[in-house]
């Protein structure tokens, strides 16, 4: 079985040997893949030297660097960690092993259940993290105990499945939603998370990455349950509709006048509205229920193609046979 440590790096030369290092350590028969994105303090140099295998992805922001590892390498699980040293490498075998040997298909390294609290030291962060969870957990039904964690481990068929949108640090709460969205095997583990090493700048900047993540949520929330989002939309157009036309339908009642044809257009116009949202929002609805039942069929696609050797640099996809067999 392989397993494929993935590290995404930018600016990282206080950390990055370190955590090479310790997940060498850790993980003796990973492959450690360092993805630097236009660092310019010799990361890139530093991870060599460590013993990673280093890459390069120009276009900046950690969501870029995600789609191309996901692209670019094969293994039957992937640790997914930041090189900024603030997750211990000892949980990575544990994640590992969930992947391996108990068919998880995300295992989450849990922070907020751990020392996050204590040690994050950036404001608003530590309310951010909770206001997101909460969102994300009761729009999409699930128990995700931290969205926002940058520790992770897949199984192959997660990877290869996940389509990446996001371009920023937005990508955890992509996966997140994809994972609860598609119902795939989520576990958490609480992990000790400790703070950045003094002189080490996060790249995450508090107000527009967490307006970022915000819009996220919602975006994803539109496109994965369009009944939901446009039916709450619609619900409130008609309820405004309804409190701007009940004086005007008392008045008429009672006087069989109209005096107020202002409010009355606008009342309709807000009906009408509320209608075509809901309809806009059934319509939606069952695409989105024929794009579940098609990734289905992917899935199984994914799983039959995939042909584990015995590390990462033998496996290998399966002979076009049989991918002629599943367009039969």
């Amino acid at each position: 079985m392989s397993i494929a440590v993935l590290i995404p790096c930018y600016n990282e030369s206080m950390t990055i040997e370190k955590v090479v290092r310790d997940f060498r350590d850790a993980l003796p028969e990973a492959d450690i893949y360092v993805y630097d994105n236009n660092s310019d303090d010799k990361t890139d140099e530093l991870a060599r030297e460590a013993g990673a295998i280093v890459r390069y992805e120009h276009r900046q922001g950690k969501g870029n660097v995600i789609s191309t590892m996901f692209r670019e390498i094969q293994a039957d699980c992937y640790i997914m960690v930041d090189g900024d040293d603030t997750y211990p490498a000892a949980c990575s075998r544990e994640m590992a092993d969930l992947v391996l040997n108990e068919k998880v298909d995300m295992v989450i390294g849990d922070r907020l259940s751990s020392t996050y609290f204590t040690e994050n030291k950036r404001l608003f962060h530590n309310s951010g993290n909770i206001v997101v969870r909460k969102a994300v957990n009761w729009f999409f039904k699930g128990n995700v105990t931290d969205i926002l964690t940058g520790y992770r481990a897949f199984s192959h068929t997660f990877v290869k499945s996940f389509p990446v949108l996001s371009k920023g640090f937005e990508i955890e709460t992509e996966m997140t939603i994809h994972a609860l969205d598609k119902n795939f095997y989520i576990k958490s583990i609480p992990v000790p998370y400790r703070d950045r090493p003094k002189g080490s700048v996060s790249k995450l900047n508090t107000y527009s990455d967490g307006l970022k993540v915000i819009k996220t949520v919602f975006s994803l929330l539109k496109d994965y349950k369009p009944f939901q989002f446009f039916s709450f939309i619609a619900f409130m157009l008609a309820l405004c509709a309804a409190v701007l036309i009940a004086p005007v339908l008392l008045e008429y009642s009672r006087t069989g006048l109209v005096p107020r044809f202002p409010t009355l257009f606008v009342s309709g116009f807000l009906a009408l509205s509320s209608i075509l949202l809901f309809c806009c929002g059934l319509i939606l609805d069952t695409e989105s229920k024929k794009n579940r039942q098609s990734f289905e069929i992917q899935l199984n696609i994914i799983e039959a193609l995939w042909k584990p050797g015995p590390d990462i640099k033998e496996a290998h996809f399966c002979p076009d046979e049989t991918v002629q067999a599943f367009k039969r």
